[in-house]
């Protein structure tokens, strides 16, 4: 029902809750399951669990690590408590179901969970464009991480987004996380070699890629910003070899 929405699982530890997970997402109707360094699999009792989604689990993608999992996607949800401490837009359950259903009629696109105690780290969650986090108890708002599979694919499953036509998503469709990365890397050189980054800590040019991330700049769009960014690293290349020449 869902061939462009991906469900990936990071570094998961109990073999079980592969089986769970796998079960979870078909009685919604998704089958692409990813998995990131299992630590167990395959296993009998992920096989046992599944219960009659086995078919989800014997297909399931195993990748070295999340980048690659989501290297062509456009748009990347990472579940995790909030964080206020990041800069993504942080959506609720049913927002990120109706984001990725939408978003998943033109492209491929990822729904992330982490581990089973640490969740996603930081350098994980810098592979995502928005994250989610599901609102419980106060005192005990840990999930068993099926749970909260179970509960995302039931809102994927539920959700009623607005159906663009297929001339807008392909004057629309938004670049892949590799190219947005791609971009960042392209515009972390160009500020370097103007000088901008003199001084600056590291947490300023992150700021600057969550930035662009929220924008979420289509293909064109994304484009115009490198030849931009190619002008500015041109400019900044000039710059240093007058600096060198002045101090010779």
């Amino acid at each position: 029902m869902f061939p462009n929405i991906r469900i990936i699982l990071v570094e998961t530890y109990h073999p079980g809750n592969l089986g769970s997970t796998a079960r979870a997402m078909k009685t919604m109707g998704l089958t692409q399951l990813y998995l990131v360094n299992p630590v167990s699999f395959p296993h009998p009792e992920a096989t046992q669990l599944a219960a009659g989604a086995e078919d989800v689990l014997n297909q399931a993608r195993v990748c070295d690590n999340l980048q690659q999992a989501v290297k062509d996607c456009s748009l990347v949800i990472g579940a995790s408590a909030r964080l206020r401490h990041l800069a993504l837009t942080n959506f609720n359950p049913r927002q990120a179901a109706e984001a990725l259903q939408a978003e998943s009629q033109a492209g491929e696109v990822a729904l992330v969970f982490g581990r089973e105690r640490s969740g996603l780290h930081n350098d994980e969650l810098a592979f995502c464009t928005h994250q989610v986090s599901i609102d419980g108890n106060p005192d005990y708002s840990i999930l068993n991480i099926a749970q909260a599979v179970q509960i995302l694919c039931y809102e994927i499953f539920n959700a009623k987004p607005t159906t663009p036509s297929k001339k807008v998503l392909a004057a629309e469709q938004l670049p892949s996380l590799e190219a947005i990365q791609g971009f960042e890397d392209h515009l972390a050189k160009a500020l370097a070699a103007s000088g901008f980054l003199n001084g600056a800590s590291d947490r300023a040019l992150k700021e600057l890629q969550t930035f662009f991330r929220r924008a979420r700049p289509n293909q064109h769009e994304l484009g115009i910003l490198r030849s931009l960014v190619s002008r500015l690293e041109k400019q900044g290349n000039f710059y240093y070899q007058q600096q060198k020449d002045n101090h010779k």
